[in-house]
């Protein structure tokens, strides 16, 4: 493969300052320093701990929507698929406290219907994208009216609860922990990790970013596209199902409201954190960085009460504009 058609991904850092590799992280201290600044608690280990924990559900759909981004993609039905896989995981293991009993076979078999919706979403959004030849923003935003639609209907309009005592055997999957650390940081850690290994160190991770380079020259290279793009959806999916089953317990209901502009947060974190929005290029611990510094943000004004934290989604609207902007000046200058 030539340079002129090599992956973003895999060239190599060009000589001075990278912004897209060193930005996020340069960023995320001037947030630190910022939020102690401004509140002594901010540096506590109860406010640090809980920041991370609050950012385990974004970074792990992050995760996934980094694949997708840089294969070139977009899904914006993330939020509407964990809402709707909330859902019917409630209504499941409801209904099978009566014939089971309220104990821990019934959150396994919960768990796997979450795993199994969010695969069978993300394969029918990667098969209508490959399969279909329709755009990957088309086919998910479609996907996410349907699944917002539906667990409304499920709700009858209103809020799906958890049996009280399936609530209280599941609970400690968010609020438990060990050493001091929180599972749902445990597995945002895991699926960060294991994201790492797999856009760094495997064939499909390269193939994500030759992909979103230039599907053509892909295709050239012998390179199974239509497979990798499902795959990336698929990997999404199951993403979103993780994220799901640490955040049920939390809460112990879902309604038309849960996940509500989670794609938004998911599609900065990846922004922010390095991922060109036109794929080619992904970062995952640029990625965890940037669902770390959105949670942050939010932290930082409900510590300060400075600005609403009602305007904390137009601050997330204007960060995206601007790391696109910064991402664009960033290729033009190359």
């Amino acid at each position: 493969m030539t340079p002129s058609v090599m992956p973003e991904a895999a060239r190599k850092p060009s000589s001075g300052f990278d912004l897209k590799l060193y930005g996020p992280f340069l960023a995320l201290a001037a947030l630190i320093v910022l939020g102690t600044i401004v509140n002594p608690v901010f540096l506590s280990p109860g406010n640090i701990g809980n920041v991370l924990t609050r950012t385990a559900f974004i970074g792990i759909i992050a995760v996934g929507a980094t694949f997708v981004i840089t294969a070139g993609g977009i899904d914006l039905s993330v939020g509407s698929l964990a809402a709707f896989a909330s859902g019917v995981m409630i209504v499941v293991m409801n209904a099978l406290v009566g014939s089971m009993g309220a104990g821990l076979p019934v959150i396994l078999v919960g768990v796997l219907v979450a795993l199994g919706l969010g695969l069978a979403a993300g394969l029918v959004n990667g098969l209508l994208v490959t399969k279909g030849r329709m755009e990957a923003f088309i086919v998910t935003l479609g996907t996410m009216g349907i699944f917002r639609s539906l667990v409304t209907y499920i709700a009858d309009g209103g809020t799906l609860s958890l049996n009280s005592e399936i609530r209280t055997i599941y609970r400690p999957v968010y609020y438990g922990g060990v050493f001091g650390i929180s599972y749902p940081i445990l597995a945002f850690a895991v699926v960060a990790l294991i994201g790492a290994l797999i856009m760094y160190r495997t064939r499909f991770g390269r193939y994500c970013a030759a992909i979103g380079s230039s599907e053509d020259v892909a295709r050239y290279s012998a390179i199974n596209v239509d497979r990798v793009k499902l795959l990336a959806f698929v990997l999404q999916g199951i993403c979103v199902a993780i994220a799901v089953v640490i955040y049920v317990p939390r809460l112990g209901s879902a309604s038309a409201t849960t996940g509500l502009l989670w794609e938004l947060e998911a599609i900065a974190a990846v922004i922010i954190g390095g991922t060109m929005l036109k794929g080619g290029y992904g970062r995952i611990w640029g990625t965890v960085v940037g669902a770390v510094m959105l949670t942050l943000i939010d932290n930082i004004l409900n510590l300060t009460g400075a600005v609403s934290v009602y305007l904390n989604g137009t601050i997330q609207g204007v960060i995206i504009i601007v790391a696109v902007l910064l991402q664009r000046g960033t290729v033009a200058r190359r």
